[in-house]
């Protein structure tokens, strides 16, 4: 961050509470929250970039000044709950937006049978093991549809809070549907990480 170039972090599965405070405190320090998205590894990809606005400026200076050790991790300004909430709300709505649920249902069938068939083989001698795993196999493949309805109330709440805090629906280059700040347009609309994202 230092240089004032765009940042992305990939962090291993954190809670949207932990990826929302990475991105306050960055925030804090003259950038601002762009996006975040699931990798192929389990992980997230968290995207922060400059924010060239004169409050975010002065913002930076001020607690650059005040914090002077902040990059020790331990002196930083402290904590807006609510600012939280919504930098939380936009990384629900924007990973939730990164792919179809037909796509997510692919994935998660195709995740679930390929660690079944592991089990399985693995087992492979033991028929009553095989029994086992076929049987939790089919009870989660029922269970798919429940978990991608409650996936999409859940991101619909998060959508909810957003619009009721000022943000706007915006539809991005890649064709998802975000949610833009009020009377702004969404951080890093320039894609500066060059087809990285």
């Amino acid at each position: 961050m230092a240089s004032g170039e765009p940042v992305r972090l990939t962090v291993s599965m954190s809670s949207w509470e932990g990826l929302a405070r990475l991105a306050f405190f960055a925030e804090q320090f003259g950038y601002a929250y762009a996006d975040v998205q699931l990798t192929g590894d389990n992980k997230f990809a968290l995207f922060i970039v400059p924010d060239p606005g004169p409050q975010a400026r002065q913002r930076a200076a001020r607690n650059w000044e005040r914090y002077p050790d902040a990059r020790d991790g331990v002196s930083l300004p402290p904590v807006v709950p609510d600012a939280i909430e919504i930098l939380k709300a936009r990384m629900v709505v924007d990973s939730g937006s990164q792919y179809s649920d037909k796509v997510r249902m692919g994935l998660a069938v195709f995740t679930l049978t390929a660690f079944a068939a592991a089990i399985g083989f693995s087992l492979r001698a033991d028929a009553v093991a095989l029994v086992v795993v076929g049987v939790v196999w089919a009870a989660l493949m029922a269970l798919l549809p429940v978990l991608l309805v409650h996936g999409r109330r859940y991101r619909t709440r998060h959508a909810a809070r957003l619009q009721a805090a000022g943000f706007t629906p915006v539809t991005d280059r890649s064709g998802r549907l975000r949610y833009g700040p009020p009377g702004g347009q969404l951080p890093g609309h320039g894609n500066p990480f060059a087809g990285g994202s």
